[in-house]
């Protein structure tokens, strides 16, 4: 093995460079430099010293020093004396005297690496050493990191909270106690948003929540008595409303009372001819809509259901059940109840319950000064409804209702000798649904039909279809759609009765939280069956609503309503425009 020191390059600087050569030249060497033949190496004491290294050590062994290790003055004063003087001396011993010594091969690994960043021996770096319990200082931010800032200070040197100005425009100052801004006190919970700012909040009279309004309406209406030739009249239109609702665990009671009363102030104008109106002179109206609802909860799944309700109204102005020459339209009062029982079968339902219902008519009077009886109208209806559903997933729940009632007039025959008793119902089949929210309601369809007891008049019939649904368009939208089919009576010589159906579209969009519009339209069509009579409504209403407070809104409306009849004469039209408040609790 020969050893020589390179002239130039880039291992020049203090490396030298090992030539091995094979054995028989090795031993040649050494017997011409010896001038005979080689002798045995005697074993001196110094080849199992201790500080004698082994030749071949592995990158990974654990017994290579780092550049941190040896850098590192503690372990320097801990090397053996030897060791010191021999690395102190090692840059200036010269050829002859590093022979017999142990020598260092090249650089070791890792020799120019830093104490941080990469470590090609995987080796943990230097770290500094705390005492037991002592703070440790958090880690330095990593590059892209922002900034910290600090925590701004008000003018005393406290911390100061900033708020957005978003959150804070055009809105009142909060106290500090509210806003959360003390120091030392938590901050407080932000309190959920109110989905209606501006709705009624009620008041509780013991354990039932009331809410109550009334809406005082003035306008003009271009046809109040829906008239071929148009008499139009100034109104006026008070609207009360009443709405209670238990707080119970068990049971419920819900109160849902509405009425209205629209007065003119003059009459109308008799013919010129003499003949009488079509409409009564007085067309005012009352209306009132009421029911109560009770629920009693016998078990978890039984439940015994009850309704008391109440309607007082007239009939709807253009009708041909309204007698000519009346002095003002009758009033007439349906009042009746349901009892039933609802039972639970896991995801079916099972609903029944017994009706009774009765109608009463006021005398007409007339504008001669006469009276007539209408005791041929009054009747009362007994049936019974049955309702089985059942559940298919939490959001949607089939049912098929079936229902059957009979109806016995006070007078058998009516003022033209017709009997109007009759028997009949209804079947659908339909669907409740909601999804998320956005899209919930009712949808059914079936087929009705009323038998008469007199042979002439023949069977009333036809599709019964009946929705309600509703549908979150935005935030801010609203649409809504209404159908209903209704079998009503009538007084027409050989006329079974009025099969009528309507459908309603709502739509409803906030522009503001305290304005809202509403646009309504409404078809209906009016089947007289037994008669060659067919009606048609239409109607079409805007109404904005401008919420001052949650106690007073104004309202307005305008609304043109027609009436299109296959029969001469018989067609009208009218447009109503009403403003008017509305004060809510």
């Amino acid at each position: 093995m020969v050893w020589r020191r390179p002239a130039s390059g880039p291992n020049r600087r203090g490396r030298l460079v090992r030539v091995v050569l094979p054995c028989p030249l090795l031993t040649a060497l050494a017997l011409t430099a010896s001038g005979g033949l080689a002798e045995a190496q005697t074993v001196t004491p110094d080849l199992f010293s201790p500080s004698r290294q082994s030749q071949v050590i592995t990158p990974d062994s654990p017994l290579r020093r780092t550049t941190a290790e040896a850098l590192d003055p503690l372990n320097s004063l801990r090397l053996p004396d030897a060791d010191r003087d021999r690395r102190s001396s090692s840059s200036s011993m010269s050829t002859s005297q590093r022979i017999g010594q142990v020598p260092t091969y090249g650089l070791p690994a890792a020799n120019g690496a830093a104490t941080s960043g990469y470590d090609s021996l995987n080796r943990k770096r230097l770290k500094p050493k705390y005492y037991p319990g002592q703070a440790k200082p958090k880690p330095p931010p990593g590059p892209g990191s922002p900034v910290p800032t600090p925590p701004p200070l008000n003018a005393s040197g406290q911390l100061r909270l900033s708020i957005p100005p978003s959150e804070t425009a055009s809105k009142p100052p909060l106290p500090p106690a509210m806003a959360g801004t003390i120091v030392g006190q938590p901050p407080r919970r932000r309190l959920k948003i109110d989905d209606d700012p501006f709705g009624a909040v009620g008041d509780y009279a013991g354990s039932f929540m009331v809410k109550t309004a009334v809406e005082v309406m003035a306008g003009y209406d271009t046809n109040p008595g829906r008239l071929n030739s148009p008499q139009g009249r100034a109104f006026y239109m008070v609207a009360p409303e009443f709405l209670a609702v238990s707080d119970w665990e068990r049971h419920a009671v819900v109160a849902d009372l509405r009425g209205s009363f629209t007065g003119y102030g003059s009459q109308l104008t008799p013919n010129a001819d003499g003949t009488p109106l079509s409409a009564p002179l007085d067309v005012d109206r009352p209306n009132f809509t009421g029911h109560i609802d009770g629920r009693l909860d016998v078990s978890r799944d039984t439940h015994l259901l009850g309704q008391a309700r109440l309607l007082v109204s007239t009939d709807n102005p253009g009708s041909p059940n309204v007698q000519a020459g009346l002095a003002r339209y009758p009033i007439y009062t349906t009042v009746g109840g349901t009892f039933g029982i609802d039972q639970h079968f896991n995801r079916m339902q099972v609903s029944l319950g017994a009706t009774v219902d009765r109608t009463d008519y006021q005398w007409s009077k007339l504008t001669d000064g006469t009276s007539s009886s209408n005791d041929d109208r009054n009747f009362t209806q007994y049936g019974g409804v049955g309702r089985v559903s059942y559940e298919l997933n939490p959001a949607v729940k089939a049912f098929v209702e079936v229902e059957g009632d009979s109806r016995f007039h006070d007078l058998y025959l009516d003022r033209s000798g017709y009997a109007r008793n009759s028997s009949g119902g209804y079947a659908k089949v339909g669907t409740s649904f909601e999804f998320t929210r956005i899209l919930f309601g009712e949808v059914s369809i079936g087929y009705a039909r009323r038998d008469y007891v007199d042979p002439r008049l023949s069977p009333l019939e036809g599709l019964l279809t009946t929705a309600s649904l509703t549908w979150n368009a935005t935030p801010l939208t609203t649409a809504k759609f209404y159908s209903d089919t209704q079998l009503g009576e009538t007084t027409l010589p050989g006329t079974s009765g009025v099969l009528s159906r309507t459908y309603t579209v709502e739509v409803d969009h906030d522009f503001r939280r305290w304005l809202t519009g509403i646009g309504k339209f409404t078809y209906g069509t009016l089947d007289y069956q037994g008669d060659n009579r067919n009606d048609t409504i239409y109607s079409v209403s805007g109404d904005l609503i401008y919420k001052m407070t949650r106690s007073l809104w104004i309202k307005g409306t305008l609304r043109r309503d027609w009436l299109d009849s296959n029969l001469v004469g018989q067609s009208s039209a009218s447009t109503v425009v009403m403003l008017g408040v509305r004060v809510q609790n």
